[in-house]
C-alpha cells in the first residue's frame, strides 16, 4: 500500500501546486471524505500521511468535517482508536441492514451483532460524529422486518442516517437471480411504504430529514454532500475519483497501477502554477483520464436538480450565483407549472419539494432537463 498512499499524497501535492493562487498556496478545503470503497483497509499510518499531504497542498479549515467510509466488519476497538489519532472526525459505517438472513443475501461479511458492536466501538473510541447507511426495498424484505431496521438503527442514536433503496443494476448477480426467479423483483409499492414508515420513526426520534434520503440530528448534516447538492466545486484524487472544476467535470483513471503510473509521470513533467484551469491544464495532469465540459444549460439544470433534493428548500439567488443566471426567470414556466400541480411549494425567494413529491421526485427534476 505505501506505493498507493504515495500516488495519492503526491497529486494532492501536485493539484494543491496547480491551483495555489499568488504564492498563498492551494484553495480552502472545509472536508475531506474517504470513499469509494473500503479505505479503512488501508494500513496503520496511511490516512494520516494523506491527510498530512492534503494540509500541505490546501489550506484545511480548523474543524474540517473529515470522513471515512467503513465495513462493520473493519471496526473494533483498536481500528477506531487508530482512525481517531490519525486525524478522522467521522465515520459512515455501511450497516445496511439488521436483519442477518437479508445480510447473507447481500453477501456483507457482518451480522447484525457485529454492525451493533461496531458502532459501539465507535463510540468508545471517541467518535462523536458516525452516519449509518441502510438499505430498503430488499428482496423479500418485509415491513415487519424494516420496522425492526428503522427502529433498531433510531435506538443506537446516530448522528446521521442514510437510506437508499436498492436497485438491480444490470450485470449484478442480484438482476440476474430475479431474472431467474431465484429472488422476487423489488416491489417499489413496499419500498414507498418503508420510506414511509421511515420518515415516522425517524421525525419522532428527532431527525431532521434534510436531503431526500438523509436524516440528521440537527446541526449534524453532512457538511462533505451538502458540497454536492450545491454544485459547489469539488476535488477528486486517486484511483476512479470525480471532481468538479471551473466549467468541468473529470475523472481519474480507474486502474490503481495505471493511476499510480501517471501519477509518477506527471510528477516528473511538473513545474510552476497555472494561470488557468481549462482543457490544456487537465491534459497536463497525467492522472485525468477524461473530460467533459459543463455548458450553461448544463450548469443550470444541475443546480436546480440537485439543490431541490435538499428539503429545506432552494433558495433562488444563491443558486442563481453558482449558476451564473437568474433561474428564477430562466425556468419561471418549469417552476409555474410545477407549483400548479402541488409538486413544488413556495417560500419566499426559496422553493422546495412538496412531502408529497419526495418519492416522485425524478418527475420534477426531469422537468428542469427537457
Amino acid at each position: 500500500m505505501g506505493g498507493y498512499r504515495e500516488a495519492v499524497a503526491g497529486e494532492l501535492r501536485l493539484w494543491g501546486r496547480r491551483l495555489a493562487s499568488n504564492g498563498r498556496g492551494g484553495p480552502t478545503a472545509r472536508t475531506v471524505f474517504f470513499g469509494g470503497g473500503t479505505p479503512s483497509y488501508l494500513p496503520d499510518g496511511d490516512i494520516a500521511a494523506i491527510l498530512e499531504a492534503a494540509a500541505g497542498a490546501f489550506a484545511i479549515d480548523a474543524g474540517a468535517e473529515i470522513t471515512i467510509e467503513a465495513n462493520p466488519g473493519d471496526l473494533n476497538a483498536a481500528a477506531c482508536s487508530g482512525l481517531l489519532r490519525q486525524g478522522v472526525n467521522r465515520l459512515s459505517i455501511g450497516v445496511q441492514s439488521l436483519d442477518n438472513g437479508l445480510l447473507q443475501l447481500l453477501g456483507r461479511r457482518h451480522d447484525a451483532d457485529g454492525a451493533v458492536a461496531a458502532f459501539q466501538s465507535a463510540r468508545a473510541a471517541g467518535f462523536g460524529n458516525i452516519n449509518l447507511d441502510l438499505m430498503y426495498g430488499l428482496p423479500g424484505q418485509t415491513l415487519a422486518q424494516w420496522e425492526d431496521t428503522i427502529t433498531g438503527l433510531a435506538a443506537l442514536s446516530p448522528e446521521h442516517i442514510s437510506l437508499y433503496a436498492l436497485t438491480l443494476e444490470e450485470g449484478t448477480p442480484m438482476r440476474r437471480w430475479a431474472e431467474q426467479g431465484k429472488i422476487p423483483e423489488p416491489d417499489p409499492d413496499l419500498a414507498a411504504d418503508m420510506y414511509d414508515l421511515a420518515r415516522q420513526v425517524l421525525a419522532a426520534a428527532g431527525y431532521h430529514h434534510y436531503e431526500i434520503s438523509n436524516w440528521a440530528q440537527p446541526g449534524r448534516e453532512s457538511r462533505h454532500n451538502l458540497i454536492y447538492w450545491r454544485n459547489e466545486p469539488y476535488l477528486g484524487v486517486g484511483p476512479g475519483a470525480h471532481s468538479r472544476l471551473g466549467r468541468y467535470r473529470f475523472w481519474t483513471a480507474l486502474a490503481p497501477r495505471d493511476y499510480a503510473r501517471r501519477q509518477a509521470q506527471w510528477q516528473q513533467a511538473a513545474a510552476g502554477q497555472w494561470d488557468a484551469f481549462g482543457e490544456p491544464e487537465l491534459r497536463e495532469a497525467r492522472t485525468v483520464d477524461g473530460w467533459e465540459q459543463i455548458g450553461p444549460d448544463t450548469a443550470c439544470a444541475e443546480t436546480m436538480f440537485l439543490g431541490l433534493r435538499l428539503l429545506d428548500g432552494l433558495d433562488l439567488s444563491r443558486a442563481s450565483a453558482v449558476a451564473g443566471q437568474d433561474l428564477a426567470a430562466r425556468y419561471r414556466p418549469e417552476i409555474e407549472g410545477l407549483l400548479a400541480d402541488g409538486l413544488l411549494l413556495r417560500e419566499g425567494g426559496a422553493i422546495r419539494l412538496a412531502p408529497s413529491a419526495y418519492l416522485v421526485a425524478n418527475q420534477v427534476f426531469t422537468r428542469f432537463l427537457e
